[in-house]
């Protein structure tokens, strides 16, 4: 899944000194900083970015994010001092059409090492509604972002890609350690093939199940592993759904046997819980990822950890063979 440099026995010794730089990072903070003052800045957007960069950049970097711990990242205003700080980061790392004001900022700004995940991540379609809907969304929310889904990250292969795209902009950026920053992403490509497997695995036996969340943003994850989702809301998690749109879910419920629904963290479980009470079904919680909720980051989880957690959710909720 990723590249590097090195051979055989060099290899090997690339991928522990890797693991000993990453060592420092484990215990950071969504907001915080991956790493000392003379290291290489790198200014992510949003959470799973963060992530990456962290991992692959280890003790080499100090990773700071746009997104404050539990934020919603699509309501995100940057300040004047975090606009700058796009210009002067040596690496920034952001996801296009997914965080205007961070777009603005780029844009405005004009960094000299940018990664944009939209480029690596291959972004898709997922959004079910019609062109009537997709107007009427648009005009409602300050959120819209077509019919293309930025949620890649719930695809663990994707944010690998995106991860080999970052060891690469650091090398520009620094390529003086241009072997730790591969060593990095071969270590971090091998993380999430694990993470996948354990995931494939586990939803086996749920193939074409229904999955009913409160706004679509688990399409790449159930395409990934072969679910049929259905969004209570669109692509937009603030969008409220029509009471044609509610009928609609609650008509897929019953015809599929549908026993959970699913809400999720940083966005009001309000309809969700609701339309579950009037279906007479259970509700369970799935977390996009977008940013690390208050009680995960109090608990240190990270990325694979939250999505062990999602796995053990749709396990339990799914209706599967």
């Amino acid at each position: 899944m990723t590249s590097t440099r090195a051979t055989g026995a060099a290899l090997t010794s690339l991928v522990l000194a890797g693991t000993a730089a990453l060592a420092g990072c484990s215990a950071q903070d969504q907001g915080g900083a991956a790493g000392g003052s003379d290291g290489v800045v790198v200014l992510a957007s949003f959470y799973p970015l963060q992530y990456v960069a962290q991992q692959i950049g280890g003790d080499l970097v100090t990773v700071d994010n746009l997104t404050p711990p539990a934020a919603e990242p699509h309501d995100l205003e940057l300040s004047p001092a975090q606009v700058r700080e796009i210009g002067t980061a040596d690496l920034v790392v952001y996801l296009s059409g997914f965080q205007t004001a961070v777009d603005e900022g780029v844009e405005s700004r004009a960094p000299e090492h940018v990664v944009d995940a939209a480029d690596a991540a291959g972004l898709v379609e997922h959004a079910e509604e019609t062109e009537e809907e997709h107007a009427e969304h648009a005009k409602e929310s300050d959120h819209d972002h077509g019919a293309t889904d930025p949620h890649f990250w719930l695809d663990p292969s994707r944010l690998a890609a995106v991860g080999q795209a970052v060891a690469d902009e650091l090398a520009a950026v620094d390529p003086e350690h241009a072997d730790e920053y591969a060593a990095g992403a071969l270590q971090l490509g091998q993380r999430l093939d694990d993470l996948d497997q354990e995931m494939a695995d586990g939803l086996a036996a749920c193939q074409g199940a229904t999955l009913v969340t409160s706004h679509a943003a688990f399409g790449y994850l159930a395409d990934r592993y072969a679910l049929e989702q259905v969004g209570i809301s669109q692509l937009d998690p603030e969008a409220e759904p029509s009471p044609a749109r509610l009928r609609e879910i609650g008509d897929v419920v019953k015809e599929n046997g549908v026993t959970t629904l699913y809400s999720e963290t940083l966005v009001s479980p309000k309809v969700t819980e609701t339309l579950a009470s009037d279906l007479g079904v259970r509700t369970a919680v799935l977390d996009p990822l977008e940013g690390l909720s208050e009680d995960a980051t109090a608990a240190g989880d990270d990325y694979v950890s939250v999505m062990q957690a999602n796995l053990k959710a749709l396990e339990e909720g799914l209706v599967c063979e």
